[in-house]
């Protein structure tokens, strides 16, 4: 019986590459993450501590916060991280089929969203809105499952908070002037402007900016499979006979 595995391209090119396809992620999360909040009742499908923070404040009644959007979010977001870690947890640190696979799936569900918010006075629905919020949120829980089996170093994709602390207590203390261009500022300023790419699309409607997000899915889906992915056959099937 023969079994395939993966294994990342040696060389050293497949770092490089790597780390591309987490920022052109973290740039997707930008977008989903002003679309959430502008566009989908304030809810970050993204950036989990966001959520947790507008519970907190709807839980206390201020502002009329929304609490049943963040409160779906939160847990499929989790659903999604947790299905992410099942499939990937005996592939680390290598682009699996799994990977590619999840990522696949993502673009598939941004697509169906795209779409979807086409469909007349369907987009303005709260039905709609939950949905949209959720089901994005699964996908960057998956997304950011991917990026943490991967393990490129500073780029997890979703949230940039600790990013910023390590760019400010590390680089800045260590490295002074040379240390403000590394991956770390480049993670920041991608997410950022993937929020306002995201925002400057909304004035088009939801369908631009998730068809956006789910067109760059799918090039990295693309990319990693076809650069980073070998598949190999097991010892076995490689023996000569």
């Amino acid at each position: 019986m023969t079994t395939q595995t993966a294994v990342p391209r040696s060389g050293d090119r497949a770092p490089a590459l790597t780390l591309w396809t987490m920022m052109i992620l973290t740039f997707v999360t930008g977008v989903v993450d002003a679309v959430g909040f502008l566009g989908l009742d304030r809810v970050f499908v993204g950036n989990m501590t966001g959520n947790i923070v507008i519970l907190g404040m709807a839980v206390a009644g201020a502002d009329d916060l929304p609490v049943v959007g963040p409160a779906i979010a939160l847990g499929t977001f989790t659903f999604g991280a947790f299905l992410g870690g099942i499939l990937l947890r005996r592939r680390r640190k290598a682009w699996s089929g799994a990977v590619s696979g999840l990522l696949i799936a993502g673009t598939v569900t941004l697509t169906g969203l795209g779409a979807a918010s086409l469909v007349p006075g369907w987009a303005d629905t709260t039905v709609f809105e939950l949905v949209a919020s959720s089901s994005t949120a699964a996908v960057m829980g998956v997304q950011a499952a991917v990026a943490r089996s991967l393990a490129v170093t500073d780029v997890t994709t979703v949230v940039v908070t600790s990013t910023l602390t390590s760019f400010a207590s590390e680089s800045l203390v260590g490295g002074g002037v040379r240390g403000v261009w590394n991956r770390r500022l480049a993670a920041i300023a991608v997410i950022f402007a993937g929020a306002l790419a995201g925002a400057l699309l909304l004035n088009l409607g939801l369908a631009a900016p998730l068809l956006l997000a789910a067109a760059l899915t799918g090039v990295v889906a693309a990319l990693g499979h076809g650069l980073l992915y070998v598949p190999v056959a097991s010892a076995a099937s490689a023996a000569p006979e």
